[in-house]
């Protein structure tokens, strides 16, 4: 038998191992062709698992996005639209184009910052 400490511990690595694949369209839409999400207990499931978006657990996720996946889960119409392999190559390619995005936009703000900070180092002296 588990202690508590060890079976809780356990059970917080697998909910944020599961949550997390919810970021992959891939795997939401192996789930949907496999009737998961037909199956009520499973939704329930995805409801109870939205404790992640909580501070104190959404620190431990190193793909946030599986957030915004979890809370579109919550909606029959877009559980019903995984079954589409279509979708879920939609989404995926969204999800691409947000990084690439995100990557040049964060890239620009460092280099501007760097650039302010090279400005005030000159003036200062």
């Amino acid at each position: 038998l588990l202690s508590d400490d060890t079976g809780n511990r356990l059970r917080f690595q697998l909910e944020l191992e599961f949550v997390q694949c919810l970021a992959n369209p891939n795997y939401l839409n192996f789930l949907a062709q496999r009737g998961y999400f037909k199956d009520k207990a499973f939704v329930n499931y995805l409801k109870y698992l939205l404790y992640w978006k909580e501070p104190e657990y959404a620190k431990y996720l190193k793909y946030p996005q599986c957030l915004h996946m979890l809370e579109l889960l919550q909606y029959e119409h877009f559980r019903k639209e995984l079954v589409n392999a279509q979708c879920a190559k939609f989404i995926d390619e969204q999800q691409i184009l947000h990084w690439q995005h995100y990557s040049r936009k964060r890239m620009r703000l460092q280099q501007a910052l760097a650039e302010q900070q090279q400005q005030n180092n000159t003036s200062v002296k």
